[in-house]
This record gives C-alpha cells, structure tokens and sequence, in this order.
C-alpha cells in the first residue's frame, strides 16, 4: 500500500530515516517494520516558535517494495543534420534550456556567448578578487551559465504561472544537481556545483548536433523588411539566422545601446538599487532559531525582510546564508556587488542585498536619455561607488549604525568581499531617497528581527544590478518583438524573468514560439 501523509518532525529527526520511519509509523498507525520505505515530496521548514520543526509530506510505502521515483527522460534528437537552426545568443539559464528545448524539437541550436566557457571563465575571476581588474567579456555575469553560474544557485521562484518548474528541476538533476532540489521548500545548487551542471548541459548540446561558441559577442545584426536575415560577432563572423533568441542577460548594456541606435524599440523597466549587508552568521542563527547556537541538524539561516517607507518598497534581496560577497562589475570603473554561497553554506558570514524600487519618476534628470536613463542612472552610481572606494573594485562601507548616523566608520569589521572594503560617507555613493530610505528600513528591520541593526553589521555599496533597467516589447502571444518578425527577447535582460528558475522557463517558452512562429512545426 502506498499512502501520501505530512508529518512534523524535529530537526533531529529529521536527520535520521529511521528516526521518520518511525513517526510514520505512528501516525499510519503500523508498526515501523512494516514501512519500506518512503519519497520526500516536500520538505519545510518551520522556525517560528522557539522549537524549530521540519514538515514532510512524505509518499510511504506500507507492506510493499519499495521503488525510488525515476526522473523522466530527456527526448532529445540528433540535430547535426536539422533542416532548421535558430540562434541562441547569450549561453545564461535562458539560453541553455532554450537550446535544449530546440533539441528536443528537432532544431539545431548555434548558442553565442559573448564569454569563455566556464573553467576558463575562473581565472578572470581571480583577478578580480585578487588584482581588481575586469575582463569586459568574462567576468561574474558574462561567460557560459551567465549570472547565474556565479550568483548562489538559487532555485525559488514565484512565477509558477510562466512554466512548469518541476520540469526545469528535473532537468537539473538529470545534469548532476542533487535530488533534494526536487522537494525542498527553498532548493539552492550551491556556486560550487552549478559549473559542472553546466558542463554537463554543454557537453550535451554538442553531442545532440548543436553549436556552441565562445568568445562570440554580438555587434550587430542586419534586418531587412523586418526580418533579421543574419548577425554579426564581433571577430567579423555573419552568421544565417532564421530566427533569433536574444538572451543576453541584465547587464548587457551595449545590447541595449544596438537595440537602440538601430531605432528597435525598447522601454524603462523599473529595477531596485541599493547595498549588500553582511552579517557575522551567528547574529542571523540567534534571531531565527531563538538559541545562542545553532543546532546542527538546522541549516545556516535566512531571512526575507520589506519595509514601506514614504511610499517607497525597501526589502532584502538573493540573501546568502554562509555566503560570500562578489565583484559583479561589468566594466572597468565601477563597483556592483553581489552575493552567493556554496551548497554547504558553511561561510562565517550571511548576507544580503538592502535594495529600493527605482520607478521612472526617481530619475527625472536621466530623462533625456529615453529609454536608456535607467541603465545611465545605475550605471552613474557604480562610478561614484568606484570613485569612492579608490579603485580596483575596493568597496566603499560602513558599520550599519554608522550609516544610520551618517558616521564614517573609524574601522570595518571582516568582510568577505575579497577585494575589501574602505570606510567611507555612502552618502556619496547613493541617491539620496534611496539613502534615506535604507536609514529607515535598517532601524525597521531591528524592530522586525532582533540583532539586526547592529554595527557588527556592514554596508556595502552598491547592490544595482537586481534586474535589467529596460524591457525589450514582445508581442504576448508570439512573443516576437513588435518591429522584427524573428527577434524573440527572452528573459532577464529583456526583463521577462528573475532567476534561474524563471529564465530557464522563458527560454523553454520563447523555444516553442519559434518553433511555432518562425518555424512552423508546432
């Protein structure tokens, strides 16, 4: 007999098969031999009270083998010799699954990433931890997994409305994630294993036929009768398209400015800017669990805080428990941070992005840049937050009561950012509604969880690249843009997503509009 029950277990227990067992047991009313076995299919965690309890909805077997659940398998097609291709640009979330979707549709996907692949992509990382310097096309957000690849590994997303999410994890185990991302509450890879998932995808990609190339930055692309009939990289090569998938994530700025200067439309998106604040990780455990230590069977542990000020949302962002503080610049001459963590999350650190929404009102000095003053206006503060912290993404800081008193701090504690820290007035840095707002939402956030406005925590400018300042229009059904037949604007950077989640999603989306618009094969 199979049985689906949920049962409440303590965090002990939850460790323990046996220990469940047993729970099950008493709560089938059987005894515990005579339960097999049994499939998580959905794990919680609930720390509101004092005592911490993990909630299991569990699949059971009863009097009866045992059998583990088996992932559904990948239908792909050889495609080396498809009649139709279709360009995938950007080699993010997005455009990986997109290009396995293609496969799977019987379309040989040319996937262009403007970066390395993701092992060479590591040693330009390096230098920007270690020497302050950026690669302009292989950094944290470009190169093969995008933004993604370096950003946590975070799976959650509210947007279960733009695609089937249990898809999108299946696949991910069937590349080498862990199982658990399948049933838990808030499934997270970890940094330090998306790389090999990646890989895997890759690796897959080509032995299906498709194309992969690197080093491929696109600098242009011809459109004739409001067709692009090819595109150009930036070593010269044209390149056929019959259709176009434009993934290129939300911080690729010269995306924007070709989209732009050819007269193709594109709108002001509204984004959130902000700091990263970093907290010692026992602070955030003491206030969560309600213990001096955290228990080890409980996982290092989050938060998720908003606060309205004077109108205006203020609320934490891809906040990384045992996690890590990153250089997320782009270009030479400005300082974004970021935030990830491994998938032990065993960093003495938490931290989080602090943000405010930005809406086109904010920023009426930008106006005259049209669509683009979004992507201007946060490209501005990166230069102050650059400009302030000296150079060689050197952050500028502040102890967090230090910020809220307008106070330099006269130290810093440690901080993960490994390019550092130098205290400074972020008065300088921020827009001065989005200062005045995180003054506030700090001393809020003290109320709401206790331990948290404390100067044991640091302020770190600036947090701006949340999601992408511009929309790129699409039309909702074909999702074509309005101007060019076969351009389909896709995820993140065409602001139709926000997370690796939801990019994946999108790109499986925008993969079968092709291959119904463009390709007629649906």
């Amino acid at each position: 007999m199979q049985q689906k029950i949920t049962i409440k277990v303590l965090p002990s227990e939850a460790a323990s098969e046996n220990s469940v067992k047993q729970v099950i047991a008493q709560n089938c009313a059987v005894k515990p031999e005579r339960v097999t076995g049994y499939t998580i299919l959905k794990k919680s965690l609930d720390a509101r009270s004092r005592q911490a309890w993990f909630h299991l909805t569990l699949n059971v077997f009863i009097d009866e083998p045992f059998k583990q659940t088996t992932l559904p398998p990948l239908l792909l097609h050889d495609v080396s010799q498809a009649e139709h291709t279709v360009v995938v640009v950007g080699a993010g979330p997005a455009g990986l699954f997109a290009a396995i979707h293609l496969i799977e549709l019987g379309v040989k996907p040319i996937l262009l990433e403007r970066g390395k692949d993701v092992r060479a992509r590591r040693r330009d990382l390096a230098a920007m931890n270690k020497e302050g310097v950026v690669n302009p096309e292989s950094n944290y957000c470009f190169g093969e997994g995008g933004a993604g690849t370096y950003s946590d590994g975070k799976l959650y997303t509210r947007s279960t409305k733009r695609g089937d999410v249990q898809r999108i994890l299946n696949i991910l185990v069937h590349f080498g994630a862990d199982e658990r991302i399948l049933y838990e509450a808030h499934p997270h890879i970890g940094t330090n294993k998306l790389p090999h998932i990646i890989t895997a995808m890759r690796e897959k990609i080509i032995e299906c036929g498709g194309e992969v190339r690197f080093d491929k930055k696109l600098t242009d692309f011809t459109v004739e009768k409001g067709h692009i009939t090819s595109v150009t990289t930036a070593d010269g090569d044209s390149i056929p398209a019959k259709a176009v998938l434009l993934a290129t994530g939300h911080s690729a700025r010269d995306i924007f400015e070709l989209l732009h200067n050819k007269k193709l439309q594109i709108e002001f998106k509204p984004f959130a800017l902000g700091v990263r604040v970093e907290h010692p990780q026992h602070i955030i455990d003491t206030a969560q669990y309600h213990c001096d230590i955290r228990s080890e069977h409980l996982p290092p542990a989050a938060y998720s805080l908003v606060q309205q000020v004077d109108g205006k949302g203020v609320f934490s962002f891809c906040m990384c428990p045992g996690g890590i503080i990153a250089p997320a610049a782009t270009a030479a001459g400005e300082v974004v941070v970021n935030g990830w963590s491994p998938s032990k999350r065993n960093n003495p650190y938490a931290n989080s992005g602090i943000v405010v929404n930005i809406e086109e009102k904010d920023i009426q000095s930008f106006k005259k840049h049209g669509p683009l003053a979004g992507m201007l206006y946060q490209q501005a503060v990166e230069h102050k937050a650059f400009n302030v912290g000296g150079g060689k993404l050197v952050a500028p800081a502040q102890r967090m009561e230090d910020f809220f008193k307008n106070k330099v701090s006269s130290d810093l504690p440690d901080c993960s950012y490994l390019p550092g820290i130098h205290a400074a007035d972020l008065r300088k840095v921020l827009p001065t509604h989005v200062h005045k707002a995180l003054q506030t939402g700090f001393k809020e956030f003290g109320k709401k969880m206790k331990g948290y406005f404390t100067n044991e925590a640091v302020v770190v400018a600036t947090e701006s690249r949340t999601s992408s300042p511009i929309r790129i229009p699409r039309h909702k059904e074909t999702l074509q843009h309005p101007q060019v037949t076969n351009l389909y604007p896709c995820a993140e950077g065409a602001g139709y997503a926000g997370g690796i989640v939801s990019a994946a999603m999108d790109g499986e989306k925008v993969a079968e509009a092709i291959a119904t618009y463009s390709l007629s094969l649906l």
